[in-house]
């Protein structure tokens, strides 16, 4: 009990979770997840699936969300450090079109719920990244949808990215301010801007 702190962002629907860690000289110990905790902060979501990745510096993935099936997702780094970003897709939400973006990394152990209705991604800014998150829906085939991460009229401010928007969202002409390049999937650098997404009901 009481093991997690449960924070609400700026915008409904998404939380940053930061978990209780126990440590001495032989190490450290903390719940990465407690159903029970987040239901007393009003989290009642079910997962169904862990899914884990590794990236390299440079890399970014998103902004990606399901259509039909959207998932809810409690993300988190378990090695490097990343920037992770929600875009309010939400038709009649007060905050569609906003982004609210948290730094997550292996030393800050912090964790970010991001709710149904959001698109999300994230760029890695260490050497490498291990990147875990638990959904609430299982992946459906065909069922993604993506917004270009670098949309003007969102306006992400992506750390030690440096680079001059050139009307798409190819990675061309970005790097990070260390020199390494920005690198994306080539579905990754097709999605378009928000005028143009998919908007969720409700």
């Amino acid at each position: 009990m009481g093991q997690i702190k449960v924070e609400k962002a700026p915008i409904e629907g998404l939380y940053v979770i930061t978990p209780t860690v126990h440590g001495d000289e032989r190490g450290y110990f903390m719940e990465t997840y407690n159903q029970q905790d987040l239901r007393e902060a009003g989290l009642n979501m079910i997962f169904v699936q862990d899914n884990q990745s590794m990236s390299v510096k440079g890399v970014l993935r998103g902004l990606h969300y399901q259509k039909q099936y959207p998932q809810g997702k409690l993300v988190r780094v378990i090695r490097g450090r990343v920037y992770d970003v929600a875009v309010d897709l939400r038709k009649e939400s007060p905050s569609y079109g906003q982004y609210f973006g948290v730094e997550l990394s292996a030393e800050n152990q912090k964790q970010f719920y991001i709710s149904e209705g959001f698109a999300h991604g994230f760029l890695v800014l260490s050497d490498t990244a291990e990147f875990c998150y638990k959904v609430t829906d299982f992946y459906h085939p065909g069922d993604e949808g993506g917004l270009a991460w670098n949309d003007p009229e969102i306006g992400i401010r992506w750390p030690e990215l440096c680079g001059n928007y050139a009307g798409t969202a190819s990675a061309e002409g970005y790097r990070l301010s260390d020199g390494t390049p920005l690198t994306l999937s080539e579905k990754d650098q097709r999605w378009l801007g928000l005028r143009d997404s998919f908007r969720f009901e409700g």
